[in-house]
């Protein structure tokens, strides 16, 4: 599987931040479309499924995650 490199992955997952908080305070439409399509991104992005698990998963490849603390991950 090819890797997302990490700068595209904190830029994914700040963008995420920030349209839910926009989407919780408005409830804009148009936020809500652009929210649906960076997860979707961060999901290919991931190899994930949903957007919780891709938010994981970015976090953890980011430069300064706690690689020896995986228990999120784990099945």
């Amino acid at each position: 599987m090819l890797m997302a490199h990490p700068a595209v992955l904190r830029n994914l997952v700040e963008q995420y931040d920030t349209l839910r908080i926009l989407h919780a305070e408005n409830g804009d439409a148009a936020v809500r479309r652009r929210m649906d399509d960076v997860a979707y991104t961060l999901c290919v992005s991931t190899g994930t499924r949903d957007v919780d698990s891709a938010l994981v998963a970015a976090r953890h490849r980011l430069p300064g995650a706690r690689t020896e603390d995986d228990s999120l991950l784990s099945a």
